[in-house]
Parts: structure tokens; C-alpha cells; sequence
């Protein structure tokens, strides 16, 4: 029996190796290609930057690459386990199906252990990171907040930049709409240059060769020949600046996330307490309150009913992905790998479907977070159980 324990462990534990470091950098690249890969290719950011972006991502790509690469493991191993006819043989040797598996069990429940501190805590802070590295790189890099040959907005203003080398620009098209006196400017130059104050999160473009135009109502002015001319875009890092008071709800730690519903709680009592007054300044108060409240409280709890509720999704993969390995009886790999996505696929619609209703309390989104859990454990111990009775 230890013999065939430790067969299985050794199996399933380089499978499990495999298939996660293979989903982790497949994630990985969907992330760090789309945001900062780029910019290296450009020139804009050092090795290291990617480097240190990846370390910060890898937590939040584990959050997803550890169930999938469980249940793709589970299926690997026991399809070929029962192809090979070795289960038949376990079998006849009087071992049932439950004393050969119950490690792998056991496994999966230390792997849900550690996705619960995954996703309760490294994965967030991880991502809180990873979000403060890119702001830094805007800083640095003028490049970390334009891109070449697209439309970009920063305040009131709409910057188009042809080409970026360094602190230079080339092709550079800027909209401004001054929506205090209903004002519009435009212009238009073949290069420029750009300063960056991280102090007063404010962003200087020097135009040169420039020309443009300068309206409001029906009063127009021609701009031309412009040797250079100055712009300062302030607040140009307002809502994504390390500095900001907090993270958004998808990037809050579990305990960050019980501290935001007791505050919400707390709203909540104030107004009980304050219901019968005659004042009208403090009851318009009150009804900010009560928007703030269920503006928040909600989301705030899917949030938190996401991060625990995933943490399961190893148990119920491994329930799930026994019996149906040995019932396809296939060795093929790419049968296992195509069998895990369509289950990864059941079980995330049930993830998405919970978020997307996040702000309709009455259609009770965070308990629809656990619904993967009750399918996918209680079929996979109902097909477990009758794979053993039918040994």
C-alpha cells in the first residue's frame, strides 16, 4: 500500500509541477505582454522591472494555476492509471479505490490550505505591488503612461503620440476640453519633449514646431508657427498613485476586506440611531450614507466570498477529476488537458456569474460563488463512490 502511495504522490506531484509552472507562465504572459512587456521591447524599462513585475504577478497567476494544474494532474495520472490496467491489477489485490486515492485526497487538501493564503493575502498584496510598480514607471518613463500610435486620455486632455525615444516625442496630436468656460483647444506638433513632476503628479509636454487652434463658442483662433509652446497636465496619476488611501475592493487582503464591512456595519448603526431626526442637513447625510453603504457592501462581500470560496476549488477538481479520468480510461494528454478546460470553464462561469451580479443583493451574488464547490465535491464524491463500488 505505501508502495503504491508513494507511486501516486510522486505521479501526481510532477504532473502537478508540469501543468502549473506551464498555466503560470501562460497567464503570466497574457498579463505582463499586455503592460510592461511592451516597454521593454521599447527600450522604456529595464530587465530587472519585468523581472520584479513577474515576481509581484506570480502569487496572483497562482490563484488560478494551482486548481487547474490539480485537476489536470488528477486526470493525467488516473487516466493513464487506469489505461495502463494498473488500477485493475490494485484492485485485484484487494485494494479499493478510496484507500488508493485517499492521499491524493489529503493533498489536495493541503494545496486548498495553501490557496486560501494565497488568495487571502500574498496574491492581493502581490497585485497592490505590481499596480505601484507600473505608477513608478509612469513616473519615470513617459512611456509607462503613452503608447505609441494610440489615443490616450490624461485629464482633460487627449494625447496622441506617433513615437516615443526616451523623453522625446515625435507626431504628437493634443486635444484639451476645458469644461469651466466650455473651451476647446487643439494642436499639433512634429516633436516635443516631455518632464514629469512625481511631487505634484503633474506631466510638462513641450511642443515644438506647433500649430493649432483655440475656441470657444463661436469665437475661433488660428494658432501657427509656434516655435514652442508648454503644456501642464496636473493630476495626471490622481487615482493610481501608491499613496492613494486604499486598494480597490479585487485587491484587498481578506482582513482588509472584514474591515471594510464592519465600517459599512457601522454606517449602518449610525443610521438606526439617527433615523428619527428633524434635521434636513443631517438626513441628506444619512442618505449619502445609505448610498455609500450599498454601493459597497455588496461588492465588498463577493469579494471576500471569492477569495474563500475559491480556496476550495482543489477538493472539489480532485473529486471530481478521479472518477472521470478512470471513466475515460484515455492515457492521451491532450485528452486530460482538453477534459480539465472544460471543467475549469463550468467552474469559472459560476465565478464570473457571481461578480457580474455583484451590485444585485437580491439575486444574493456571494452565495452563488459557492455553488462550483457544492457541484463540483458532491458529483465528484457521488462518481467516486460508485467508481468503488463498481470495483
Amino acid at each position: 500500500m505505501k508502495t503504491l502511495h508513494s507511486y501516486l504522490l510522486r505521479q501526481v506531484g510532477a504532473a502537478l509541477l508540469m501543468t502549473v509552472i506551464v498555466f503560470t507562465f501562460v497567464l503570466l504572459l497574457g498579463n505582463v505582454l499586455r503592460e510592461i512587456l511592451t516597454l521593454l521591447l521599447n527600450g522604456q524599462v529595464t530587465l530587472w522591472t519585468v523581472i520584479n513585475a513577474i515576481g509581484l504577478l506570480i502569487p496572483y497567476v497562482l490563484v488560478f494555476a494551482l486548481p487547474m494544474g490539480m485537476l489536470t494532474a488528477t486526470l493525467l495520472v488516473f487516466g493513464r492509471f487506469s489505461a495502463d490496467h494498473e488500477l485493475t491489477a490494485a484492485r485485484s489485490s484487494g485494494l479499493s479505490l478510496i484507500a488508493l486515492v485517499t492521499p491524493i485526497l489529503l493533498l489536495s487538501v493541503v494545496l486548498s490550505v495553501l490557496c486560501a493564503w494565497v488568495n487571502m493575502e500574498l496574491a492581493p498584496r502581490g497585485r497592490v505591488a505590481y499596480k505601484r510598480l507600473l505608477y513608478r514607471v509612469g513616473l519615470e518613463r513617459p512611456g509607462g503612461f503613452l503608447r505609441e500610435q494610440q489615443y490616450m486620455q490624461a485629464g482633460r486632455y487627449t494625447i496622441y503620440v506617433g513615437k516615443i525615444e526616451g523623453t522625446n516625442f515625435h507626431d504628437i496630436e493634443i486635444h484639451e476640453l476645458n469644461e469651466a468656460d466650455k473651451s476647446q483647444s487643439w494642436y499639433r506638433a512634429s516633436t516635443g519633449s516631455v518632464g514629469i513632476d512625481p511631487g505634484a503628479r503633474s506631466v510638462t509636454l513641450l511642443l515644438r514646431k506647433a500649430y493649432g487652434a483655440v475656441w470657444q463658442g463661436d469665437n475661433l483662433q488660428i494658432l501657427s508657427d509656434l516655435e514652442e509652446t508648454t503644456m501642464v497636465i496636473t493630476n495626471a496619476f490622481k487615482t493610481s498613485g501608491p499613496d492613494s488611501p486604499e486598494p480597490k475592493l479585487s485587491d484587498m487582503t481578506f482582513s482588509e476586506l472584514r474591515v471594510k464591512l464592519q465600517q459599512l456595519e457601522a454606517l449602518n448603526a449610525y443610521q438606526s440611531k439617527a433615523q428619527g431626526t428633524n434635521s434636513s442637513q443631517l438626513r441628506a447625510e444619512l442618505g449619502q450614507l445609505n448610498q455609500l453603504r450599498n454601493d459597497l457592501t455588496m461588492p465588498a462581500k463577493v469579494q471576500l466570498h471569492r477569495q474563500v470560496a475559491f480556496s476550495f476549488a482543489c477538493i472539489g477538481f480532485t473529486l471530481i477529476g478521479i472518477p472521470l479520468a478512470i471513466q475515460a480510461h484515455r492515457r492521451e494528454t491532450m485528452a486530460g488537458v482538453a477534459l480539465s478546460l472544460v471543467l475549469v470553464l463550468v467552474y469559472y462561469s459560476f465565478i464570473i456569474l457571481g461578480q457580474a451580479l455583484e451590485t444585485h443583493s437580491e439575486a444574493a451574488p456571494h452565495l452563488i460563488l459557492w455553488l462550483p464547490n457544492f457541484l463540483f465535491q458532491s458529483l465528484g464524491a457521488v462518481l467516486l463512490w460508485r467508481a468503488n463500488k463498481g470495483g
